[in-house]
């Protein structure tokens, strides 16, 4: 069993439960103020252009669409990525890692294990508690020891636990109600333009503000949300491991990996095969120094979630790098 990477001389200490209670406390005051703030921006578009009907007409139709609205699953999501589940045999070590953070994240039925034929080191989580799957890629299965796999797959266990895709699909389904809000309204001022240069009135100054920069407001609230969510499911993660370092080291790996300046500056989300409404996460260097702080540096007080051992994926490497396509998707 390997010993918990160390800074300092000093190996990285499990965050005890008042400090856990705090810090997840702040993550979801945050992703609550966050959301209300999209809701929020929603509402004064609809008070705005229809009054108080348009309020109640927005929470209708938002609860409508949530409700009724299509869901994509879980298996047509991993189609777009043409991912292949894997069988325990084939990884039994990855299996097991898997099934015992299940069980400690109290879910009562396994994640599927997905696999992307690519070189990049990504993985992400799609469905729910109840139908859940993780996808990994070739090169995070074949660069990542035991240990960090183990870090990553509680990372996405934490994202499934505390529901955070349903929580994005609704703050994406209020951004996409906010831009709806938006145009129609532009096209209501664009109307009444000739009105107001003929001397028919005042334009409404405030409005045309708004339905301007809400959009871009909008936008900004649902990255700080998800990134918000990525902190509480690195939080999670740790203490579903009892092991920081073990996720510290393959967040480094992973951003090792993530390409030049150039790329990250050029092409922005490129090399990331996460859905779109998981494409905002953090950096990196801030998430690793986080978990840093969060988990101290005194002597931990026990052996890591799993032994730096390699993950036994077999076949040859694949070297290819992702293409992108039209739609998004990549092969």
């Amino acid at each position: 069993m390997c010993a918990p990477q160390v800074r300092s001389g000093r190996p990285l200490a499990p965050l005890d439960a008042a400090e856990r209670r705090r810090h997840k406390l702040r993550n979801a005051l945050q992703s609550v103020l966050l959301l209300g703030g999209m809701v929020g921006l929603l509402a004064v578009c609809g008070w705005l252009l229809f009054g108080p009907d348009g309020v109640v007409g927005m929470a209708l139709g938002a609860a409508l669409a949530l409700i009724f609205g299509p869901r994509l699953s879980p298996q047509m999501v991993l189609r777009l990525y043409a991912a292949r589940p894997l069988a325990p045999e084939q990884l039994p070590a990855v299996f097991d890692a898997l099934a015992r953070l299940t069980e400690r994240a109290g879910l009562e039925r396994m994640p599927r294990i997905y696999y992307i034929r690519s070189s990049m080191l990504n993985a992400f989580s799609v469905g729910n508690r109840e139908d859940a799957a993780i996808a990994l890629t070739d090169g995070v299965l074949r660069r990542l020891d035991l240990r960090e796999l183990a870090g990553v797959l509680a990372h996405e266990i934490s994202h499934i636990r505390n529901r955070d895709l349903w929580l994005m699909s609704l703050a994406d389904l209020t951004a996409r109600l906010t831009r709806v809000m938006t145009l129609f309204g532009l096209g209501l001022v664009i109307v009444g333009l000739p009105l107001w240069l003929g001397g028919g009135g005042q334009p409404p100054g405030l409005l045309i503000l708004l339905l301007l920069f809400a959009p871009q407001l909008t936008v900004l609230l649902q990255l700080a949300l998800s990134r918000a969510r990525e902190f509480e499911a690195d939080l999670d993660a740790a203490g579903l491991t009892g092991d920081p370092a073990g996720l510290i080291s393959a967040l480094a790996k992973l951003e090792r990996a993530q390409g030049g300046l150039w790329e990250q500056i050029l092409m922005p989300g490129y090399r990331l095969p996460e859905p779109s409404l998981l494409r905002s996460h953090p950096p990196t260097g801030q998430r690793i120094a986080r978990l840093r702080a969060l988990y101290g540096q005194t002597a931990a007080s026990g052996p890591a979630f799993a032994a730096a051992a390699p993950v036994g994926l077999a076949g040859p490497a694949i070297a290819r790098q992702p293409h992108g396509r039209l739609l998004g998707h990549w092969l």
